[in-house]
């Protein structure tokens, strides 16, 4: 039994922040097509240096090659600026966003310098396999594997296995919590806590209409990564890419989620976090009414991304 669909929660809106309206104007008029995911892959690449600020330093930085179910994939390694290099470190495991679809390591190369930065920690960034290429369950396969991958080999990464968050933005929130799921069922290692920023949890979801256009991420643009993820309409209420579809949310770790006012997300992270809470598990939402989906990786551009890291790392700390 799984549960049902939620009656669509409407948030309240207020005004935009000026650093968002700012944004959006500076954006062109909308394709009259959507674009491929080649198209949208490069124009992500090349928005980079506008998004993001020069990368902070790190302690150190190195990449893995993982053996996953479909062939290897690589993760990139983190560790704190001012952590000391033999002390086994709490570490955050993070899946980039992008809708599943477009983004890599070095599209949320600053999220996880900033993270490993402000919370002294260690980042593994999973550069997880994509669609419209490989389809669910490709990306959760890779995910889970990749944490697994982290706890093996805790020793060489300098890592405390007892000390292992999951964490993600809008797809890679979604991939978070599915890997939390699968975690503890499979029962063999316990989460410290999981960090889910705008997380994608219901592939059926009822867009709010507010959110049809003028946002950084529209109704539409949702939909088109979902079509690209799960093409299967069939499929879209499994949990494992849908959480809030599984059977229970009981015994899952403790739980911090961030969300955008303006982004068709919203409502549903509001809802699972509900959900999370009136299963017994413990739950933070800090909010940001005026931002869009998207503001974490974008600092250069929306700097209520610096406020969101910090929240982030006062909550590594608090669990670590």
């Amino acid at each position: 039994m799984t549960a049902a669909t939620p009656a669509p929660f409407r948030a309240s809106l207020g005004e935009m922040d000026p650093e968002s309206s700012a944004y959006m104007a500076l954006q062109p008029p909308p394709p009259v097509t959507p674009p491929t995911p080649a198209m949208a892959r490069e124009g992500m690449r090349r928005a980079r240096p506008f998004n993001q600020p020069d990368l902070p330093h790190v302690g150190l930085t190195r990449e893995y090659s993982v053996p996953g179910k479909g062939g290897a994939f690589q993760v990139r390694y983190y560790r704190g600026v001012r952590t000391v290099a033999d002390e086994a470190l709490p570490v955050q495991v993070y899946f980039h966003g992008g809708g599943w679809v477009i983004g890599d390591l070095d599209s949320h190369d600053w999220v996880c310098r900033a993270v490993a930065n402000a919370a002294n920690c260690a980042v593994v960034s999973v550069d997880y396999r994509l669609a419209p290429e490989h389809v669910f369950p490709a990306a959760f396969d890779d995910a889970v594997t990749a944490t697994r991958w982290v706890y093996d080999n805790a020793a060489m990464l300098t890592i405390d296995p007892a000390r292992i968050f999951v964490g993600g933005d809008s797809a890679g929130g979604n991939l978070a919590a599915v890997t939390a799921l699968a975690l503890r069922d499979d029962g063999d290692i316990k989460l410290r806590a999981q960090i889910l920023t705008y997380p994608i949890v219901d592939l059926t979801f009822d867009y709010d209409p507010r959110f049809e256009k003028g946002v950084a991420l529209t109704n539409g643009g949702m939909r088109d990564f979902i079509d690209h993820y799960v093409p299967d309409v069939a499929q879209r209420r499994d949990w494992r890419c849908s959480p809030y579809f599984a059977p229970s949310l009981k015994g899952l770790p403790p739980a911090l989620i961030i969300l955008a006012g303006f982004d068709p997300l919203y409502d549903e992270g509001e809802i699972y976090a509900g959900r999370l809470k009136a299963e017994g598990v413990p739950v933070t939402v800090t909010r940001f009414p005026g931002q869009m989906h998207g503001f974490l990786s974008r600092p250069k551009l929306l700097p209520k991304s610096l406020e969101a890291v910090t929240v982030i790392a006062a909550f590594m700390e608090a669990q670590a």
